[in-house]
């Protein structure tokens, strides 16, 4: 049995300490909806760990390597982070530079490969939209986000990672249907914006299993 850890910032984590008795400490965000699928399809394949903490930036992640990621030994490891690195300087001017971001991602992932040879990672993009907490400030959001997500993909494709794209797949769906039925606030997915992220994250994971 293979055991799938998810890690993130709120995106991922979506209440999964607020009562694991309810939520199996999965959230109720796309953790939840790929592990409801995947485990009711092939239940006898997979685990599932939730370990997203909300507010986390590329640095938090990296401080909390060997607890919730190490010493969990996953199979698989699926990380979306990077829109606290933008948003947090925003508010107290603790955000982490696009050049930083990277560079630590980088060493996250050499450091995971170097302990668990084996593994299988996914990196999901880092995106935004139009929403409350956005607008106000979005010619910061529409710029810097973006070079996270670059990075992101450099670091994916230095590595050997499965990249997961986001951002052109909300922009299309809000072109469409607009931000608000995608995510709450610009940042935050709605019940809609999970699944999408869940459907392209079984995309990715079942085309290159």
């Amino acid at each position: 049995m293979q055991t799938i850890v998810f890690q993130g910032d709120s995106i991922t984590d979506v209440g999964r300490d607020e009562d694991s008795r309810l939520w199996g400490e999965f959230g109720f965000g796309y953790p939840l909806l790929v592990s409801a699928k995947l485990g009711f399809e092939r239940p006898d394949d997979f685990r599932f760990i939730n370990r997203g903490v909300s507010g986390n930036r590329v640095v938090d992640l990296y401080a909390r390597i060997k607890c919730d990621i190490l010493n969990l030994r996953p199979d698989v490891l699926s990380i979306l982070i990077g829109v606290n690195d933008v948003w947090h300087e925003l508010g107290n001017h603790n955000g982490v530079a696009a050049d930083k971001y990277e560079r630590i991602y980088n060493m996250l992932i050499e450091e995971i490969r170097a302990e668990l040879p084996q593994i299988r990672i996914l990196v999901l993009e880092p995106f935004v939209t139009h929403g409350t907490a956005t607008d106000g400030a979005w010619n910061v959001f529409s710029k810097e986000v973006p070079l996270r997500a670059a990075a992101a993909k450099r670091v994916a494709q230095k590595h050997g990672l499965t990249f997961v794209p986001l951002q052109a797949k909300f922009d299309a769906a809000a072109s469409q249907n607009g931000a608000a039925h995608w995510t709450v606030d610009g940042v935050h997915p709605t019940t809609f914006g999970h699944a999408l992220i869940a459907h392209e994250w079984l995309t990715a994971f079942e085309t290159t299993e």
